[in-house]
């Protein structure tokens, strides 16, 4: 079983959303960080992923019908190679918005102390080892994400064939991935969940609005 999506939007761009809907459209899973809490034996595979041992990508994937956010799309261009009739969607947003959203949300985590949980110490090294080692090594500096971000984005657009690439922001709704998959387009409201102060909530922490 070969993936039927597969996402190349960073984080903090209507990813969760994204799971949500592709589910829906292809009724399957589709993996996004949050399965990586419910699968703690997937974080040293993505560990050495990121040191550059990279995993069969298609027996990880199994059991998946396609895959959106980080850690997946610091590898999109590899697990695209691996499934080469599935297309390649990039969520994106402007570049401040994005930057707002991801520091006061995943960026802010920096901050926060795990209190020794060994599953929680292991996600954190990996996914700030992701972010150093795939993204930019100065991740938290915003002049320096927003120029990695726009990076990310603009290599995905140059690198994918236009026939291939789903290039979709929030707001685009249901029709861009219809239109691409050959699905009809369905007729409830296309998904909106995790906004900041969604994940600030699932924190513990102050909302911001």
């Amino acid at each position: 079983m070969t993936l039927r999506v597969v996402g190349a939007g960073l984080g903090r761009t209507g990813t969760h959303s994204l799971q949500l809907a592709l589910q829906q459209l292809l009724g399957g899973p589709c993996y996004h960080m949050v399965e990586v809490f419910g699968r703690p034996d997937d974080i040293p595979v993505w560990h050495a992923a990121v040191n550059g041992d990279q995993p069969d990508w298609n027996a990880f994937f199994a059991g998946y019908e396609a895959v959106v956010d980080w850690p997946a799309c610091a590898f999109w261009r590899e697990i695209a190679d691996a499934n080469p009739d599935a297309p390649v969607l990039l969520s994106s947003r402007d570049a401040d918005g994005w930057w707002k959203s991801a520091s006061n949300t995943i960026f802010v985590i920096s901050d926060r102390p795990t209190e020794g949980d060994p599953m929680l110490d292991a996600h954190k090294a990996m996914a700030f080892d992701m972010f150093r080692n795939t993204f930019t090594p100065n991740w938290l500096d915003e002049a320096e994400a927003k120029r990695a971000f726009e990076a990310h984005n603009a290599d995905v657009r140059a690198s994918v064939p236009p026939e291939r690439l789903i290039d979709w922001q929030p707001g685009d709704g249901w029709e861009p991935i219809c239109e691409k998959l050959g699905l009809p387009v369905p007729s409830d409201p296309f998904p909106h969940v995790n906004s900041t102060d969604d994940f600030r909530a699932m924190l513990g922490m102050e909302p911001l609005s």
